[in-house]
């Protein structure tokens, strides 16, 4: 059976290509074939080959042999590391979701799941009037939530949730990473994200662990693929 998962998150730099490599890890170990999708990626370096992102490079990695074509897995680098909208600005591009898409059909038809991470929170630009969400509510892809565990994440997770809902998308699990390992009450926080988010958590990944290790530590039945 053909999925796909979109993860999103709670904000920037918060773990989501971590988190995002540890799932295909958990899946693939399940016996899928999986592979990571970056469809915009600011931030990017000129190397020989092209511009390349390190998030990118990372879900390449995580997704193994036989590994798809970068400009598959990032269909759109841009250089700055800026939020989207400006990036593609500063290049004299504008953002649009069918290329993005042609990409992601090409991995569709070659892998049983796609995971396609964001950028940034879920409500980042990307042009006028499209924004990071709108990939998720426009590709039905079901939605898994990272949230970075360190001070003021109650809120953002909440609210992010709040926000994902209300697009018509369905949120159906999310993992907490520990962001900031000195975190105060941090037992405490995750109970209360279990009781108050509307979806199953699927883990909890320690801080400094590597993708193929944490991927042990994913409830990947939770999301019933």
């Amino acid at each position: 059976m053909k999925t796909a998962l979109f993860v999103a998150g709670t904000d920037t730099g918060i773990g989501k290509t971590h988190s995002a490599c540890s799932l295909i890890h958990a899946l693939r170990a399940n016996g899928r074939t999986v592979c990571g999708m970056k469809p915009v990626a600011s931030g990017c370096v000129e190397t020989p080959d092209g511009l390349r992102n390190e998030d990118a490079l990372a879900l390449l990695e995580a997704t193994g042999l036989p590994a798809p074509a970068y400009t598959e897995v990032n269909p759109l680098a841009l250089r700055d590391p800026l939020s989207p909208h400006l990036a593609a600005a500063h290049e004299g591009v504008t953002i649009a979701l069918p290329p993005l898409r042609t990409a992601f059909d090409a991995l569709s038809a070659r892998y049983d799941t796609v995971v396609v991470e964001g950028v940034g929170g879920w409500r980042v630009p990307l042009a006028a009037e499209l924004f990071a969400s709108d990939i998720a509510r426009s590709w039905n892809l079901p939605v898994v939530l990272v949230v970075g565990l360190r001070l003021g994440c109650l809120s953002h997770a909440l609210l992010t949730a709040e926000a994902i809902v209300a697009d018509g998308c369905r949120l159906v699990g999310w993992i907490g990473n520990r962001v900031d390992p000195q975190m105060a009450a941090v037992e405490e926080n995750i109970h209360t994200l279990r009781t108050l988010l509307p979806a199953p958590c699927l883990g909890i990944l320690p801080h400094g662990v590597a993708p193929a290790s944490a991927a042990n530590l994913l409830d990947c039945a939770a999301l019933a693929l």
